[in-house]
């Protein structure tokens, strides 16, 4: 389904968000390494269910459509599965999505994995069989989930080094992955891109609590920037978070909002919209890029946002998403070799209708929602893309006084 969206002139709401989901994916490995104790309020989404459903199968056969997360935390588990035999698959984008580096570094720890399809990518043939590492070394500059991957097995291995070689990028996700062990009885930290773990350190089961998730509170502030009237409060969200893009909030100062907490909650108010051009380092927190480059383009001000190289192999290449749905609604983007964002101010003229194409990626529908501000009728497609980590997005959405008309595809193509 598509929706049509119209803006109010204001929100005055508090928002119960969604729980992490990148916590709650975590928690639920580390739980099943362990046979751990309760989570509480763990995320109900496609990827989590995904990996439920996953961790609970039975015949062999798992499929985790696009839950990029699933598919290299769980290579790493069923690798470690001894007596298990999985075939390990995904949506047709998830087979085009790069697995290779975590497969050579499970087989240099002795992993059985067979690739089914394409050399370098799911599915995988995995038989789960003891595996032995005294050290692992592997580049800082790749997907943080790689990393995570094999550190949640690392200690079942009696690994007590790994080494990030190079720049180490998207780092909170890692800290987010120790700190979870270090709760679940394994004491390791990190230094200069090395991870150490203590000799013979093994989880204990532990039960705690998953915060909400502040990747969600993002689209919240973007339309705080774009309402500034508005009056905002998002709740459940940890002083001491462990999610890495709870620096949201220090970002979109530079956008005109302030956050101000009071407990677990936090209210979102405008300030004074500076006039100097956006520059940001988005290496620690990719998955706030497509937020923050719609909400500048949307209040005009110039940018150029940089350390977006692993949203190339996202759920989308989102940097060509970005640049191809914003020319839609008339801002020329320059994507730079080094992969970063940059717009001057350079405009032209915005489709009569657009649609913005989501390419299945949920956050392209949860950024550019905010958009009918300035485009009164904005065409989202397929929002139910947004279930992978908020399924009541559009509630909320509604409930704060947008409009969602539902646009009938088929009639659409017919015209």
């Amino acid at each position: 389904m598509n929706y049509r969206i119209f803006a109010p002139d204001k929100i005055v709401m508090e928002v119960g968000l969604p729980a992490s989901k990148s916590i709650s994916n975590r928690a639920l490995i580390l739980n099943a390494l362990c046979g751990g104790g309760e989570l509480r309020n763990v995320a109900v989404c496609d990827d989590t269910d995904a990996m439920l459903r996953a961790l609970g199968n039975t015949d062999g056969n798992v499929n985790i459509g696009a839950a990029g997360t699933a598919m290299r935390f769980l290579t790493a588990f069923f690798a470690i599965s001894e007596g298990r035999t999985t075939i390990l698959d995904g949506s047709e984008r998830m087979r085009h999505r790069p697995i290779a580096l975590l497969v050579d570094a499970l087989r240099h720890c002795g992993a059985e994995i067979e690739y089914l399809g394409e050399e370098g990518f799911p599915p995988l043939r995995i038989v789960g069989r003891r595996l032995q590492a005294e050290e692992i070394a592997i580049p800082g500059n790749v997907s943080s989930q790689y990393i995570s991957a094999l550190l949640m097995i690392a200690p079942l291995m009696g690994c007590r080094t790994m080494r990030l070689t190079g720049e180490v990028i998207s780092r909170p996700y890692i800290d987010m992955t120790l700190t979870l062990m270090r709760q679940m009885g394994v004491d390791c930290s990190m230094c200069d891109g090395e991870i150490t773990i203590p000799d013979g350190a093994g989880y204990s089961p532990r039960s705690f609590t998953i915060e909400n998730d502040w990747s969600a509170a993002s689209y919240w502030l973007e339309m705080q920037a774009l309402l500034p009237d508005s009056r905002i409060s998002l709740a459940g969200l940890f002083a001491d978070s462990v999610q890495g893009d709870s620096a949201v909030t220090l970002l979109f100062e530079q956008l005109g909002v302030t956050a101000n907490r009071c407990g677990t909650y936090v209210d979102l108010r405008s300030n004074h919209l500076p006039a100097d051009m956006v520059i940001m380092d988005l290496r620690e927190n990719p998955d706030l890029a497509q937020t923050i480059v719609v909400t500048a383009c949307m209040l005009g001000r110039r940018f150029h946002i940089s350390g977006l190289q692993t949203l190339k192999i996202k759920e989308t290449d989102r940097i060509e998403a970005l640049r191809s749905q914003l020319l839609k609604l008339g801002f020329v983007i320059d994507v730079l070799p080094d992969f970063s964002l940059r717009w001057d101010g350079k405009r032209c003229e915005p489709q009569r209708e657009p649609h913005i194409t989501t390419f299945d990626d949920h956050r392209m529908a949860m950024a550019f929602a905010p958009a009918a501000v300035f485009f009164p009728g904005l065409i989202i497609d397929d929002i139910e893309v947004v279930s992978k980590s908020y399924p009541d997005f559009w509630k909320h959405l509604s409930k704060a006084g947008f409009t969602l008309e539902p646009v009938d595809k088929k009639k659409e193509n017919c015209l």
